[in-house]
C-alpha cells in the first residue's frame, strides 16, 4: 500500500454514461467480460464488439491464466460457447506447450462442442469452408482427440446435427485413434451416416406430433400418456423438466405424475447436477404465472425449493454483521443476456440479490435509479420477491445514481459492514451535482471504516465505478451462483482472480 502515491490515477477513464471510472487489470477485465457473455447485443456492446475485446484481452494475459479462465468459466460459470473461444484463441498464442489440448480437454463436456469449437475456428481462422480446416492446430487436433474419446454412440447421435461443421467432417479433421473396436464401430457409423437414431423426448414428441388422431381428445389423451411415460421412465432431463413445465400442466398429466415432477424439481442432488443458473428457474417461473391447473401452487413451490438449493453455497452473514443489498434497476439493465433470451440483466441483478437477501440475518434491501428507496422483503420466496420488486419497475426511475446508496448511509450516519451493488457498473450522477460514487465511498469510510463495498458486475464492461481492491472496494462478476463462492473467497482475502489461477487443468 506505501506504494500507492506512485500511481497517480493513470487508470482513471470516463464510462459509457461520461462519469469517471476506473480501468482494471487485464485478467480483472477478461474475467468480467467473459464471466457475463452470452456473445449478444448489450447496451452499449454489440456482440461482435464484445468478442474483440475478449480476443485483445487474450492477449494481454499469460496464456495459463486464459487456460485456467476457459475451464472456469466452462465448470463454475456452466457457460458453454465462449470457453471453446478462449482455447480457440489461446492456440494463437502459443505453441510448443500443451496447454491449449489441456484446455480443450477441460471445456468439451458434449459431443456437439467439438463441432461447435471447429466451427468458431473457421471463423477466427478466416477458413471459408469446412475443407480448409485441414491444417488445423495440432494442439487443437490433440485436445479434441481426447474429445473423441468421452463419448457414446448415443451422445454423438444426440447431436449429429446438419451444421457449418458436421461430426463427420470433425472425424476427418481430427482423425482420432478409438480406444477399442467398439469405439471404432461408433466412428465408423459417424462416416458411413448410420448412428442410432437416439431415444429422446424430443423424438418422442415429434412423432406424436405428426401422428393424425381420430379427434381433439384422442390428440390430448395420446400427449397426456406420453408425457406421464416420459415423466416415469426417468428419461426426461433435469433442464427438459424445468423447460417443459408448462406443457406438462397443459397435458393434464396425472397426480403421481405431478407428484414426481414436483419432487424432482427440488431434489437437491438433482438440482446441483443440472448445473442450472439460477435465472432458468426464475423463467420458468414465469412461463407458469398464466397457467390454470390445480397443481400451478406445487409446482412454484418446488421451484422456489430448487431455486434455495443456489442459496446454500453462501456463507451469508448473522445478526451481528450489517448488510445493505442493492439492485440497480436503471434502464440499461433492460438488456436481455442473449439474444433468445427474455431474461434481463434486470432480472439476474434482483435475482442475485434476493438469493444472497435470504441468508443475511441483518439486512436492507432495495433499488436505485433515479432515487434510492429500501424495499424490506421476506427471506422465503425467492422468485416471488424478485416477482414483487419486478411490479415496481419505474419506480425509482431509469438512471444509475448508485451513489445515492451511500449518501444515505451518511445522511442516516449508519454504519453498514458489507455493502453489495448489482449493477452494470454505469454509475454516475444525473442530478448535475459533483457527488460521484468514489467521493461518496471515501467519505462514508470516513464515518464507517470497516465498512466493505463488493461491486457484483453483471454487464462486464471493463469499466468500473472505484479503482477495484483499493478503499476495501471488491469485484465479482457472473450470472451464476458460484458468484457467492467468490464472495466466500474474499471474506477469506483471495480475489476472484486468486481463484481461477488455483483451477487445476
Amino acid at each position: 500500500m506505501k506504494f500507492n502515491f506512485l500511481r497517480k490515477e493513470k487508470n482513471v477513464v470516463a464510462n459509457y454514461e461520461g462519469a469517471k471510472a476506473f480501468t482494471m487489470t487485464p485478467a480483472e477485465e477478461l474475467y468480467s467480460a467473459v464471466v457475463t457473455t452470452g456473445l449478444s447485443n448489450t447496451t452499449y456492446e454489440k456482440g461482435n464488439d464484445r468478442l474483440q475485446r475478449i480476443q485483445s484481452l487474450i492477449k494481454k494475459n499469460d496464456p495459463e491464466f486464459v487456460a485456467k479462465l476457459a475451464v472456469y468459466a466452462r465448470n463454475d460459470m456452466y457457460l458453454r460457447s465462449i470457453p471453446l473461444v478462449l482455447a480457440t484463441e489461446l492456440a494463437k498464442q502459443t505453441s510448443g506447450t500443451d496447454l491449449v489440448s489441456k484446455t480443450i480437454d477441460g471445456v468439451v463436456k458434449r459431443a456437439d462442442e467439438i463441432t461447435e469449437l471447429l466451427a468458431y475456428y473457421q471463423l477466427a481462422n478466416e477458413r471459408t469452408e469446412t475443407k480448409k480446416l485441414n491444417k488445423l492446430s495440432k494442439q487443437i487436433q490433440k485436445g479434441l482427440v481426447k474429445s473423441f474419446n468421452k463419448f457414446d454412440e448415443y451422445q454423438f447421435a444426440k447431436y449429429n446435427r446438419k451444421a457449418e461443421v458436421t461430426l463427420k467432417d470433425a472425424l476427418f479433421l481430427v482423425h482420432p485413434k478409438a480406444k477399442d473396436e467398439d469405439q471404432q464401430a461408433i466412428f465408423n457409423k459417424i462416416v458411413n451416416d448410420t448412428l442410432d437414431t437416439p431415444y429422446t423426448w424430443e423424438v418422442e414428441l415429434s412423432v406424436l406430433g405428426q401422428t393424425k388422431f381420430a379427434d381433439e381428445a384422442e390428440r390430448k389423451s395420446a400427449f397426456k400418456n406420453k408425457w406421464e411415460e416420459l415423466i416415469f421412465s426417468n428419461k426426461l432431463g433435469y433442464m427438459a423438466t424445468l423447460r417443459n413445465l408448462r406443457n406438462i400442466l397443459e397435458a393434464e398429466v396425472s397426480s403421481e405424475a405431478m407428484e414426481k415432477v414436483c419432487r424432482y424439481l427440488s431434489d437437491e442432488k438433482a438440482v446441483k447436477s443440472s448445473k442450472q443458473l439460477p435465472f432458468r428457474f426464475l423463467a420458468a417461473y414465469r412461463e407458469l404465472k398464466t397457467i390454470h391447473s390445480k397443481y400451478l401452487s406445487s409446482v412454484l413451490e418446488a421451484l422456489e425449493n430448487a431455486v434455495m438449493v443456489s442459496a446454500q453455497n453462501i456463507k451469508g452473514f448473522g445478526f451481528d454483521t450489517s448488510v445493505v443489498i442493492a439492485a440497480d434497476v436503471s434502464g440499461s439493465m433492460q438488456q436481455p443476456v442473449s439474444a433468445k433470451s427474455k431474461v434481463l440483466l434486470y432480472d439476474i441483478g434482483l435475482l442475485m440479490s434476493m438469493i444472497l437477501q435470504s441468508q443475511c440475518k441483518n439486512v436492507v434491501t432495495g433499488i436505485f435509479g433515479d432515487t434510492w428507496k429500501r424495499v424490506p422483503m421476506p427471506k422465503n420466496g425467492i422468485l416471488r420477491n424478485v416477482n414483487e420488486f419486478y411490479k415496481r419497475e419505474g419506480e425509482v426511475g431509469y438512471s444509475t445514481n448508485g451513489y445515492l446508496v451511500i449518501e444515505d448511509l451518511i445522511r442516516k450516519r449508519e454504519k453498514a459492514d458489507k455493502i453489495m451493488i448489482f449493477t452494470d457498473t454505469q454509475l454516475w450522477n444525473s442530478s448535475g451535482t459533483r457527488n460521484s460514487f468514489e467521493d461518496s465511498w471515501n467519505r462514508y469510510k470516513a464515518i464507517a471504516p470497516n465498512a466493505k463495498l463488493y461491486i457484483f458486475d453483471l454487464a462486464g464492461y471493463g469499466r468500473q465505478p472505484l479503482d477495484i481492491k483499493q478503499n476495501d472496494v471488491y469485484l465479482i462478476a457472473g450470472w451464476s451462483d458460484k458468484i457467492f463462492d467468490v464472495l466466500n473467497a474474499l471474506e477469506d482475502r483471495k480475489s476472484a482472480v486468486a481463484m481461477i489461477k488455483k483451477v487445476v487443468l
